[in-house]
């Protein structure tokens, strides 16, 4: 649905260090880096819709970031890698059946408070 989000962060780092980590398991990678955190980076699966990242002072609102997944097990993938990259339980891997029978997804906090989730919308296989 959309080409790209761009937000800012405010610890440049450790947000492309935990996003990088978080989203590897769905593909995602750098795909461009400016020369300053001020000009940020940008992350994609494979030439998909992207993420992009800038360092900032300024404090915006949380966001809710929904990435995703072709299966499964990427859900699950994103979860162990999120945690370990530092970010915040916020409902682990599991059916979201009040949003449909195949809404699998799992949630975590980043390091900035924004709830960042993959899903993914098919059935097991």
């Amino acid at each position: 649905m959309f080409d790209h989000v761009k937000f800012g962060v405010s610890d440049y780092a450790a947000s492309k260090a935990f996003f990088l980590r978080a989203l590897e398991p769905i593909g995602v990678a750098v795909v461009a880096e400016g020369s300053s955190p001020a000009v940020g980076v940008e992350l994609s699966p494979k030439g998909k819709a992207s993420l992009c990242l800038y360092q900032t002072d300024e404090k915006p609102a949380h966001l809710h970031l929904a990435f995703v997944a072709e299966n499964r097990s990427q859900v699950d993938a994103f979860y162990r890698a999120a945690l370990e990259a530092g970010g915040k339980d916020n409902g682990a891997p599991a059916l979201r059946s009040h949003y449909h029978a195949n809404y699998y997804a799992a949630f975590v906090i980043g390091p900035d408070g924004h709830n960042i989730e993959v899903v993914c919308h098919v059935p097991q296989a």
